[in-house]
């Protein structure tokens, strides 16, 4: 039962960044999913998988997986390259 706590990224459609302040803890599949043939669902017995805790910090979101002695991986966001420009750079010719 291992998990892995990361900071969401941004939704593509949107251009907002609300989502992407808080850390996530989630636990990784144990059990493989399963077709249900009647149905046509893709199914799980694995409950863990759809718990997803919320922590402000990286740092509480380490400290409760050590507490409840859980395993766990970090994944470090990605800081976007911001590229400085005027209006004006959009029309130059190249």
């Amino acid at each position: 039962m291992s998990a892995k706590i990361y900071r969401p990224t941004r939704n593509a459609m949107q251009s907002g960044k609300e989502k992407t302040k808080q850390w996530v803890l989630e636990f990784e599949q144990e059990q493989p999913r399963f077709n249900d043939s009647v149905m046509g669902w893709v199914g799980s017995r694995d409950m863990k998988q759809e718990i997803r805790l919320k922590f402000a910090t990286k740092e509480d979101a380490v400290a409760y997986a050590k507490r409840e002695g859980i395993p766990y991986k970090i994944s470090e966001p990605k800081q976007p390259k911001i590229i400085l420009k005027s209006y004006a750079d959009n029309f130059k010719a190249s």
